[in-house]
This record gives C-alpha cells, structure tokens and sequence, in this order.
C-alpha cells in the first residue's frame, strides 16, 4: 500500500512539474517577415542551427526568443569624405539590404538585432571613403558617379556577404561639392562644349568645301570628255537632225543647206 503511494506521489509530482512548467511557458507567433533564434539557458546557449519561421510557437520560459525582421530594410547615411586630391566632398548614400534568412543565429551572435549601426553602417562608411578616394572631383561630379557607385555596390557587397547581409542596392542620392569647385568644374565643361561645337562647324565646312570641290572636278571631267568626243563630222549629223525637225515643223522658214562660216550646217535665214 505504502509503495503504491510512493508510485502515485512520484507520478503525481511530475504531472504538476509539467502543468506548471505548460503552464508558465511563453507562447510566441512569428509574423511574415519575421525569423526567430533560441537561447537556451540550461542546454546549450545560442541554437544557431535552428531558425525559427513564422508560425505558433511554445518556449520554455527559461529560454529566450530573439526575434528578426527579414524584410528589406534601408540605411541613409550622409557623411564627408576626401576625393583623391584632398577635396571634402559630402556624399548621401542609400542602401538596401536584408539578413540572410537561414544565418539569423551566427548574425545575432555577431552583431545582435541592432545590425544595421554595429555593422552595416560602419561597412557602409568605409566602402563610401575608399571608393571617393580614387576619383578626381570632376570625375565625381560628371562622368564617373554611375561607376564610382557600382565600386561602392561590389565592395559593400562582399563585406556584408561574409557577415550574413544581403545587400540588394547601393544608391548615391547626391555628391556635392564646394561651391568654387563646383563654379569651375562648370565653366571647364561649358568651354569644352564650346569647342567640341566649334571643332564640329569646322568639320561640317570642311566637307562641304571638299563636296564642291568634287562636283567641280567631276563636271570639269565630263566637259573634257565631251569636248573631245566632238568632232566635225558629229557636228553635221546633229546639224542634219536639227534641219529635219525644222523641217517638219507646220510654221515657215527658209533653210539653206551648206556653204558660209556655219562648216556646212543648215542655217535658218527666218520665219513667218
């Protein structure tokens, strides 16, 4: 009898550690674009292995759940930095990035939920100053800002791939310099403009002058051609066409044939 109490009290003692333990356990739902880590505190510390998704989930209430967002997130950072001659030149950037989903575990051990200040934002300032620094400032303000933005984009890109970062775009708002820089850089590229427009007149004159002069060349070839080709007796035989075609023609004339200073020709003495 005394032993089936024992049995019964055992039983009955880990009932009751059950239902307070199911009892005083954290119900935690992850919403869409949210992803969860565990700390286990009696077994093992971080569980980096498993990433919670969403859904229902019971925690032990000795246990913590670090929770992610893992939507696409945007960090704006303004800041100065030096162009490859020692110009200041202040910069605004845009990135857009996200932590990698099955990582959530190795990012929080790294650098916890406030990743976005503990890494992505010093990885952006230092992408941002090594780039600039190779650029003139003109090269900044005109012809190089599409490129000098892919630089920062495959730099960044890189860093942040290592540390469990996405990175989905790299931006550069504006780049502006000091105003004396920026008067001169100006009136540089209107002076080139300038003469790029007087190098293209002069290109277009040039061909016209080069077109005439072959016209003139081809029209003084094929009056030498025809003049050779006239010989005397070519010149009868058109006189001769050109008396038969009078000759048929309804209106009166007097036509005589040979003979004076015509070598022979018809001449048309008048008409009624």
């Amino acid at each position: 009898m005394q032993s089936k109490f024992i049995s019964y009290a055992v039983i009955g003692f880990f009932i009751f550690i059950a239902l307070v333990t199911f009892s005083n356990s954290t119900f935690i739902t992850l919403e869409p674009g949210e992803r969860g880590v565990l700390f286990k505190r009696f077994s093992g510390g971080l569980d980096k292995e498993n990433v919670y998704t969403p859904g229902f989930h019971v925690v032990a209430p000795w246990n913590n759940m670090y929770i992610y967002q893992v939507r696409e997130q945007q960090l704006e950072e303004a800041m100065e930095v030096l162009s490859t001659n020692g110009l200041n030149i202040k910069v605004d950037v845009t990135v857009r990035v996200n932590p990698k989903f099955d990582k959530i575990g190795e990012l929080h051990e790294s650098f916890g939920r406030d990743y976005l200040n503990t890494l992505v934002r010093p990885e952006v300032r230092s992408a941002v100053r090594k780039i600039i620094g190779r650029f003139e400032p003109e090269e900044l303000y005109s012809s190089k800002r599409d490129e000098v933005q892919q630089l920062i984009q495959q730099d960044l890109e890189k860093s942040l791939d290592e540390n469990y970062i996405d990175l989905k775009a790299t931006l550069i708002r504006d780049i502006e310099l000091p105003d004396k820089v920026k008067n001169a850089i100006e009136v540089k590229i209107e002076a080139e403009q300038s003469s790029l427009k007087y190098k293209y007149v002069l290109l277009q004159e040039k061909q016209e002058a080069e077109r005439i002069i072959i016209a003139a060349q081809a029209k003084a070839e094929a009056n030498a051609i025809l003049s050779s080709s006239l010989t005397s007796n070519i010149l009868k035989d058109k006189g001769i066409e050109a008396t038969l075609e009078l000759a048929n023609s309804p209106n009166s004339k007097v036509i005589i044939v040979g003979g004076g200073d015509s070598g022979g020709l018809p001449m048309i003495l008048g008409n009624n």
